[in-house]
């Protein structure tokens, strides 16, 4: 599947000798917030869900119910709501008001109109990497949501290329360096995600530059890091980023 592109024109720049011929971010809860509005969905859910007699294991319930709708809905926050409503409807056997329905939807608009709160040291981290290296943002999402994120973010600008996809893997990331017109071996992405933004790329050949979050949706957490991969790097935070990417081109110059 080809990724979806967004492209916004920038200055013709010399960016000078880098080793890495592109560096990609990831976007929700790399440079801004956005699983802390997941988490106050299933808050809100939970609240509700209190009111109705429910015998099941709820958490592991509403998991499956979201991972199996992917298939359907894609990542965002309209596949997640629609996927509370339907494990509440399932849950409480159809019992589930359609007040407590709408409570949720309204929640979902929260969501889809919140405006975008940048991360600590986001902007001036891309600013600064932006000066020397060419600069992709690869997001995966509701097209139309990340869209206007991107937009409300500030940050366009710095990206010469903004990628928003169904799926991050192997595939993608190779298609996107075959547009861009770049090795995998000059390729690093910066994200918080060992699911979507570290193995994938690993796969692909390229580096991996891993901003934890504590803030990161289960499914996008793995217990086991390829800290052996020599391509694999973890950073204690975002403003650590600029360093570590002149560290990977010093030992790769040496």
């Amino acid at each position: 599947m080809s990724p979806a592109a967004i492209r916004w024109p920038i200055t013709t720049k010399s960016l000078g000798a880098a080793v890495l011929d592109l560096i990609a971010f990831d976007a929700d809860d790399t440079l801004w917030e956005n699983e802390r509005y997941y988490r106050d969905g299933r808050d809100l859910f939970f609240r509700l869900l209190s009111k109705y007699p429910v015998d099941s294991d709820v958490d592991s319930f509403v998991h499956e119910v979201e991972i199996r709708n992917l298939e359907y809905y894609g990542y965002g926050a309209v596949g997640f709501i629609l996927s509370l409503i339907e494990a509440a409807d399932t849950l409480t056997a159809g019992r589930f008001s359609s007040g407590d329905t709408a409570a949720l939807i309204a929640h979902l608009k929260r969501m889809l109109s919140a405006e975008v709160e940048l991360l600590e040291g986001a902007r001036e981290v891309v600013t600064q990497v932006a000066e020397s290296h060419r600069l992709i943002l690869i997001t995966k999402g509701d097209l139309r949501h990340q869209r206007t994120k991107v937009d409300n973010s500030g940050l366009a600008q710095c990206f010469e290329r903004i990628e928003i996809v169904s799926e991050k893997n192997a595939e993608v990331y190779r298609g996107i360096l075959a547009a861009c017109g770049v090795s995998p071996e000059g390729f690093l992405m910066v994200g918080n995600s060992v699911r979507s933004d570290v193995l994938p790329v690993l796969e692909a050949g390229g580096w991996a530059l891993y901003v934890p979050n504590e803030l990161t949706w289960a499914h996008e957490t793995l217990e086991d890091l390829p800290a052996e991969d020599s391509h694999f790097i973890e950073a204690a935070s975002l403003a650590d980023v600029p360093a570590l990417i002149a560290e990977i081109e010093a030992d790769q110059r040496d």
